[in-house]
């Protein structure tokens, strides 16, 4: 069987696109690759923020659901992403950028021996940098090389997902038994699970909570994480895969950018794999990436009537000069 290679992207719900963007672009310096619509609700704006090259691994989506009320934190939950940084140097670096900005953190803390600093954004979304330093997992991307973040201390990928989870006997066999994730530690109500050639880009931390309340989507959760597999054959075997064992699944999915298939692995839990390709690069050139509004082939007959729909965003980068602070 060939197994998971690691974290694909998150996607989460923002309450606006206009700000999600801002917030992405010039506080964080992750590169807006892509600006498209959710291809199952062509009304609301899919943005994918990734590294340099819009690497698989690297890349943190949402949606912007016109009308949605915000969500509430809880168990059954992904509740917080992670960001690649190169080292425990780059956290310090990242407090003050937080400070200055006036970004909500709650300072350097430690997690299974990784530097770590939690943050929130305008939405309540939670986040974390965490430190590569001594890191020997699967390799890092490429920071955004013109953006407003010194490189040495820029984000260079997704680290682990964080799931709370109320049934941690059920969600640890799913895990093992079905994802072919193992448990490598744990920390209290914590459980670090990895997955292929390990490290922060394919970890997932497993927070067993039976006290808070069950998770409400809206805006400042997760929609659903999706892990990297290598191509269309391989997703098919995991389709395979999960049927046998008994889950549903959605069967193949063209995203046009990758290949995806989505299974609800437990309650609000929703898990997608997706192909490591074709990737962002084939409807704009790297130097405007993400400047425009990209439609994949099936969509690209209504965009008269998308355009209409969705309010302009400016997302014209190329013509800046970002001075690195």
């Amino acid at each position: 069987m060939n197994g998971l290679k690691g974290m694909h992207h998150v996607t989460a719900i923002t309450s606006s696109a206009e700000k999600n963007y801002e917030f992405f672009t010039y506080v964080l310096g992750m590169r807006l690759v892509k600006k498209t619509v959710n291809q199952d609700d062509i009304k609301t704006y899919h943005l994918f923020f990734a590294d340099d090259k819009g690497s698989a691994g690297t890349d943190m989506t949402f949606f912007d659901f016109p009308g949605i009320p915000k969500g509430s934190h809880g168990t059954n939950e992904i509740f917080k992403t992670s960001f690649r940084v190169p080292s425990d140097a780059a956290l310090d670096y990242w407090v003050k950028r937080f400070d200055r900005l006036e970004v909500k953190h709650s300072g350097i803390k430690e997690q299974f021996g990784k530097k770590t600093l939690p943050f929130v954004d305008f939405d309540d979304q939670n986040y974390q940098l965490i430190s590569d330093e001594n890191d020997n997992g699967v390799a890092a991307g490429t920071p955004w090389q013109k953006g407003p973040i010194p490189l040495e201390y820029a984000i260079t990928g997704l680290g682990p997902i964080f799931v709370r989870i109320a049934n941690f006997d059920y969600f640890k066999e799913m895990m093992e038994k079905a994802l072919l994730f193992k448990e490598i530690d744990h920390e209290g109500s914590f459980h670090l699970f990895e997955v292929g050639e390990g490290g922060n880009g394919a970890q997932v931390v497993v927070e067993y909570n039976t006290v808070l309340p069950q998770v409400r989507q809206g805006f400042g959760t997760v929609h659903h994480a999706a892990f990297r597999v290598e191509d269309r054959s391989v997703l098919d075997e995991w389709d395979k895969r999960m049927r046998s064992i008994g889950f549903q699944t959605s069967g193949f999915v063209d995203r046009f950018f990758f290949g995806s298939l989505y299974i609800n692995v437990a309650p609000q839990i929703l898990f997608e794999f997706a192909t490591e390709g074709p990737g962002f690069m084939g409807d704009e050139p790297y130097e405007t990436l993400g400047e425009k509004l990209s439609l994949p082939p099936m969509l690209e007959p209504k965009r008269e009537e998308i355009e209409k729909m969705v309010r302009p965003i400016d997302t014209v980068r190329s013509t800046k000069e970002f001075t690195k602070e």
